[in-house]
């Protein structure tokens, strides 16, 4: 069934994305919708194109076709200087691979989007710690990455995206290097600060437990988007 919401609610919308890697089409006139308050799981077939899709709406790649609106900006119709500061306004993205800074402990990892968004010191100091306390690393603030687990790299990855209150979380597989308790643990973390933030979700997941968990499955099959049954 082709993915159909109410144009009012809507949070993201992409229409008609393509998008090639050579000569091989990964999306083939993709469309999407999410309500605003959603949280949408992505799944799929390996290479299937979840992947670029998210990176996509991120503005991190481009598409050779198509349109993408958040929050009814539209990126195709910016530049990159300003493609690149709706991203960073709008849009928190949790990588597999944490992307995190080394040379950063814990509580700067989380304040780097805050400073790059222009905080003021006051704001930054409150809001940072409130993050790690959510995520349960309030003791971990002057910790650095070397010294973390790979479930509290993942929660530092969380607190960062969603330390700027986004209107719009992207997730990529966030829980695929994690042992299953750790988790379970993190998506239930990811999914509370998303409905605690009033914010949209899309989560990218292989984990069939991880889909059931969200309000809605698209399934992505030769390039388009479809509402799983």
């Amino acid at each position: 069934m082709a993915i159909e919401t109410p144009p009012a609610t809507i949070a993201l919308s992409a229409h008609a994305l393509t998008k090639h890697f050579g000569s091989r089409r990964v999306l083939d006139g993709l469309d999407l919708e999410v309500a605003r308050g959603e949280i949408v799981a992505v799944i799929g077939e390996s290479g299937a194109g979840k992947s670029t899709l998210l990176n996509l709406l991120a503005g991190l790649e481009t598409s050779d076709g198509g349109a993408i609106a958040i929050e009814g900006v539209d990126l195709a119709h910016l530049d990159e200087r300003a493609r690149s500061l709706a991203r960073r306004r709008l849009i928190g993205f949790v990588f597999q691979a944490f992307h995190l800074l080394p040379y950063f402990d814990v509580a700067g990892n989380v304040e780097l989007p805050l400073r790059l968004l222009g905080w003021p010191l006051e704001d930054r100091r409150a809001r940072v710690p409130a993050m790690l306390e959510a995520v349960g690393l309030a003791d971990r603030a002057l910790a650095r990455t070397h010294q973390l687990s790979g479930g509290e790299l993942q929660r530092v990855a969380l607190a960062r995206a969603l330390a700027h209150r986004p209107a719009l979380v992207l997730a990529d597989e966030p829980t695929g290097n994690l042992d299953a308790r750790t988790a379970r643990e993190v998506l239930d973390l990811l999914l509370r600060e998303i409905r605690a933030n009033h914010a949209t979700g899309l989560i990218v997941t292989h984990s069939h437990q991880a889909a059931m968990l969200c309000d809605r499955v698209v399934r992505i099959i030769d390039g388009r988007a479809f509402n799983a049954s």
